[in-house]
């Protein structure tokens, strides 16, 4: 009889698992939805005060005062001081800059001073009197004048003339001595072709 109880239990035991497989077979599976994440924000580039020359507009003037933006996209023959100068291609700036970021992608004739950083695009060129804090140039990209890095312990300039090459000789106390060297088989003998003993 126990033995008859057993062998039932342990049949209802597998018909048992044996429906619940079944059963799960025929319900569909359950989908969990994946938490949704944000899009990761791309910082905001800062932007300001923008004055946009667009093509075919030429401005001429003294000094552009109170514009931390400047897009070249026509001509403009001024002086400024500001945050940022981005030059488009096609764009032509003549004069005296003195900011923080240059992007050239057109023409800067004149006196640059880019703080932080001075990119030079492939059809950029920047001719004149240039100091930056960083230079970057794109191959195709020109640059040529008196160019110098503004170094950053002491914010002054150190003047390289880039359109004439400078070759420097050494000086006579810098010139490396020369010593005679014998072969080998020359040590052991006397001046006059002798061996030594």
């Amino acid at each position: 009889m126990l033995k008859n109880f057993m062998h039932s239990a342990s049949k209802n035991r597998f018909n048992e698992t044996g429906s619940q497989a079944r059963d799960s077979a025929r319900a569909p599976a359950e989908i969990k939805p994946e938490p949704q994440v944000p899009p990761a924000k791309l910082a905001p580039r800062e932007e300001g005060n923008k004055l946009i020359v667009g093509p075919n507009i030429k401005l001429k003037g003294s000094e552009i005062t109170d514009c931390q933006i400047l897009v070249v996209e026509g001509r403009v023959e001024a002086s400024m001081n500001s945050r940022d100068i981005r030059i488009a291609e096609g764009g032509v700036f003549s004069g005296k800059a003195e900011i923080d970021v240059a992007e050239i992608r057109g023409l800067f004739e004149g006196e640059l001073t880019a703080r932080k950083q001075l990119v030079i695009y492939a059809s950029g060129k920047v001719t004149g009197k240039i100091r930056y804090g960083a230079l970057t140039i794109e191959e195709g990209g020109a640059i040529s004048g008196d160019v110098a890095a503004i170094s950053k312990e002491t914010q002054s300039a150190n003047a390289v003339i880039i359109a004439e090459p400078v070759i420097a000789e050494p000086s006579p106390a810098e010139m490396p001595r020369v010593e005679r060297l014998y072969a080998p088989s020359v040590l052991g003998r006397t001046p006059l072709g002798g061996r030594r003993n």
